[in-house]
């Protein structure tokens, strides 16, 4: 059997190799990938976001288990932050998953940062897109936890859940901006810690404000507490989930394809800036001209870094 025969078989040393070298970013994945994507599709994506610590992990793990009670594949990518020594991620997210590594219906991924923004890693899209292939029914994705600009999720997932916990002090700081508009679902975790009530009041005004702005959508964002330490209120987060997929489905309203396009929009965009800066630097090493001295040139205030771009551009464009 080819790779591609073996992973829509769902073998699964063949995805895990597939998924290492997509990470590692190696040349032939791009032939493999454009042969798995007409098998793309089927999955359903659920995006948890969130400051570090809220527990986005542990909500994973329970939420595997819940997926599986009802006979689903589960895959689950958790995006974990870079070590500063080997560049490697620091796997705190397995250490929470260990009960499903022997369970053949789950399939877990850790990847690094590797300094990449907004939360997820630029080969998540990727890895899902493998898993989806792979035949996984549910596959669930977990930001590195980075903060208010974290809202690439959004553009991965059908579902995005937001994580936050009370008592982090300005819980609005916390959740404002934009990362408060991507939520699908608002996940308030640890809900037995003291100031929970105030941070669900908190969340319900901001919904109520953000659905004023956002007059094109029919979707009330759920708020769902939780203790995902001891299991509680995983049944309703799961029925809120059901709820948003069953929105989705709806043809009637359309968001569904919407969010389709948006994927497929991000990822375009997202190859074709990755693959035109390749071919740049590429051309302008081939040409003796290193981006070691184009960055002395800055440094030594002989050129400025908009000249630099605006005359390499120029150049490739001709």
């Amino acid at each position: 059997m080819s790779i591609i025969d073996q992973i829509i078989a769902g073998d699964v040393r063949a995805t895990a190799r597939l998924l290492r070298d997509i990470d590692d970013q190696v040349p032939s994945i791009y032939p493999l990938l454009k042969e798995l994507y007409p098998h793309t599709g089927k999955a359903y994506v659920i995006g948890l976001t969130g400051s570090p610590g809220v527990g986005k992990s542990t909500l994973v793990d329970q939420l595997a288990t819940r997926f599986r009670q009802e006979g689903l594949t589960v895959g689950i990518l958790a995006v974990d932050p870079t070590s500063p020594f080997s560049g490697g991620a620091i796997l705190g997210d397995r250490i929470r998953m260990q009960r499903h590594f022997l369970d053949p219906g789950v399939f877990i991924r850790s990847l690094a940062t590797r300094g990449h923004f907004g939360g997820l890693t630029r080969s998540t899209n990727d890895m899902i897109n493998v898993m989806d292939a792979m035949g996984k029914d549910i596959i669930l994705v977990e930001t590195v936890g980075v903060g208010q600009d974290e809202v690439e999720v959004a553009n991965s997932a059908h579902t995005t859940l937001l994580v936050t916990i009370p008592g982090m002090g300005d819980e609005v700081q916390a959740i404002k901006a934009g990362i408060m508009e991507i939520g699908s679902i608002f996940v308030v975790n640890k809900a037995d810690r003291e100031g929970s009530r105030k941070t669900v009041r908190e969340l319900r005004n901001l919904i109520e404000l953000g659905l004023r702005r956002k007059e094109d959508t029919t979707w009330e964002p759920l708020i769902v507490q939780t203790e995902a330490l001891k299991g509680v209120g995983i049944e309703d987060l799961y029925q809120a989930i059901m709820k948003h997929r069953a929105y989705l489905f709806d043809n009637e309203n359309g968001q569904l394809d919407s969010i389709l396009m948006k994927r497929a929009r991000s990822q375009l965009i997202e190859i074709l800036r990755d693959e035109a800066l390749k071919a740049i630097l590429g051309r302008m090493e081939a040409q003796g001209m290193s981006l070691e001295d184009l960055s002395r040139r800055i440094r030594n205030k002989e050129s400025d870094p908009y000249t630099i771009v605006h005359e390499v551009l120029e150049r490739e464009l001709k």
